[in-house]
């Protein structure tokens, strides 16, 4: 299964209901699961799935969203553009930036780049030496060539991040996605490694907390999922996902008052 994400997988990488899950999958024109362990998504519909997301916090209808992701589709790289490219939305409006250029994707304009000063008289400037990529630079371009490869080769993907976090120790998305490729390899072991790494450089990021506390709970940890579970709930107390995942641990073990609690807790957070 590598390379592939359940509908399980998306709701606990992107923080979404199954509700929530099912309309952005509409909007990305992708096929919507009947059944959590029904379909399998690539990479590059996790990163579809997320753009939609982040189109629908910023208040764009879903007909714009359906419009801006087709657009997207047809641009030239599509096999990592998602990962390369930066979205802005504010209403109706919403500007891609790939570095060198902005445009209107349901539109298809160019926009000029008004922040840029104006050029005064030109002048002939002497030359500067080069200077080498710096090791953060080098671990970031080591990440992003990582991400890229995640969904056609997660071994070399992993290899990659290896490599970014040998450069920059602290680079936090890299442990997480790290883990999260040892985690759908059945590696728990390594999985939880890199989890507890990635709380050692930021101990109240709840995220972290979170992913650990799932692959204890798959190794059969369940004191730890919890002590985890409620971490995750203690840096961010609207994280509804935790709130889920605690009550159902607290239901398979009889503690339905906590269960209860946690349950409506939930309910309360996807209204």
């Amino acid at each position: 299964m590598n390379g592939e994400y359940s509908a399980t997988d998306l709701c606990r990488i992107l923080r979404l209901s199954a509700s929530g899950l099912r309309s952005c999958l509409q909007a990305s024109l992708l096929p919507v699961c009947r059944s959590k362990r029904a379909r399998h998504y690539s990479f590059q519909h996790l990163l579809m799935v997320r753009t939609a997301k982040g189109l629908r916090e910023a208040g764009v209808s879903l007909r714009q969203i359906r419009t801006v992701l087709d657009s997207l589709r047809q641009h030239p790289g599509e096999g990592g553009v998602l990962s390369s490219l930066r979205l802005y939305a504010s209403g109706r409006r919403v500007v891609v930036w790939d570095g060198q250029s902005r445009w209107q994707p349901d539109s298809g304009q160019f926009l000029l780049n008004f922040d840029s000063k104006p050029l005064g008289t030109l002048t002939t400037l002497p030359r500067r030496r080069r200077m080498p990529p710096s090791k953060r630079q080098t671990s970031r371009a080591w990440f992003e060539r990582a991400m890229r490869l995640q969904d056609e080769s997660p071994v070399e993907a992993r290899r990659a991040y290896q490599e970014a976090l040998r450069l920059q120790p602290t680079l936090i998305e890299a442990h997480l996605n790290l883990g999260l490729l040892f985690h759908h390899d059945r590696r728990l072991t390594d999985a939880e490694a890199c989890y507890r790494r990635a709380l050692h450089y930021a101990p109240t990021l709840a995220l972290a907390h979170f992913n650990l506390a799932v692959v204890l709970e798959d190794q059969h940890n369940t004191r730890g999922a919890i002590a985890a579970y409620k971490a995750a709930l203690s840096a961010e107390p609207t994280f509804r996902d935790a709130h889920w995942h605690l009550a159902q641990l607290y239901e398979r073990l009889g503690r339905r008052r906590d269960a209860f609690r946690h349950y409506a807790a939930a309910k309360r957070l996807s209204l």
